[in-house]
């Protein structure tokens, strides 16, 4: 690959928020490596964008070599990196909090927290030394880094530290132009929220259960794809993309 083309790394993107923002990046320019468990996961999103403009690499975030593998490839094939969307996450049962187990805990906090922190690390080292010099990161929080649902500790724990990794990354990375920001997502139609428009729907902090409002996951890839088009003297240090009808503003 050219070094002159603008390269972006996606993880967890087989399906959901993570096709959606590769996508969204592959339509504006960016060659974007697709990163995931599931090699043909990964090929389904290449297929939906235009030809020549993705590369699929099977890593496991929950593995610290694997990780390190997977920059030391990028670095290797593609010359340099521009932008990181951290998007890779999972949750734990919803069981009472007190039933939650110390492995169900330590399996979210590996994926959510430990794997954007050691993603962050490399693309800082890759970043601060090529040419032109920084980059952008982007972590997915989630409306969970404000508020949480019934039964979610580990999730909602996690995403408030997101928060405070994107903060603390984004001053840390001024030094080597490397900007940082953190898209907040509420309600984006996958996969994994499909729960919330079928069956009984979700259960809500006063103990019932109800459908929620959806929006297109599109949204959110176009919203990721405008903070990645951001000239590195501006950054989107945090932005809610969120259904406008979800409970969330409001006392319900």
């Amino acid at each position: 690959m050219s070094e002159a083309k603008k390269i972006a790394l996606v993880t967890g993107a087989g399906t959901g928020v993570g096709r959606a923002a590769s996508l969204a990046l592959m339509n504006i320019g960016f060659t974007v490596v697709l990163v995931g468990r599931r090699l043909d996961m990964l090929e389904e999103t290449a297929k939906l964008g235009p030809a020549g403009k993705s590369l699929c690499i099977t890593a496991d975030m929950t593995k610290p070599d694997s990780i390190a593998a997977l920059f030391d490839k990028v670095k290797a094939t593609c010359g340099r990196l521009d932008v990181l969307f951290n998007n890779a996450g999972m949750g734990a049962p919803a069981v009472n909090f007190e039933d939650l187990s110390l492995e169900q805990w330590q399996a979210v906090v590996n994926t959510n927290l430990t794997g954007p922190f050691l993603c962050t690390q490399h693309a800082f080292r890759i970043m601060k030394d090529q040419s032109p010099r920084g980059g952008r990161i982007i972590n997915n929080g989630s409306i969970s880094a404000h508020a949480p649902r019934p039964f979610s500790a580990a999730y909602t724990s996690t995403k408030h530290a997101i928060t405070g990794l994107t903060k603390a990354s984004n001053l840390d990375g001024r030094m080597y132009d490397i900007a940082v920001g953190q898209v907040d997502i509420g309600n984006a139609a996958t996969p994994m929220t499909d729960r919330m428009v079928n069956g009984p729907g979700v259960l809500q902090p006063d103990g019932t259960t109800k459908h929620e409002p959806r929006m297109d996951a599109k949204a959110v890839g176009d919203a990721v794809a405008y903070m990645a088009g951001l000239p590195l003297d501006a950054n989107v240090l945090t932005m809610t993309v969120m259904a406008t009808k979800m409970p969330f503003v409001g006392r319900g």
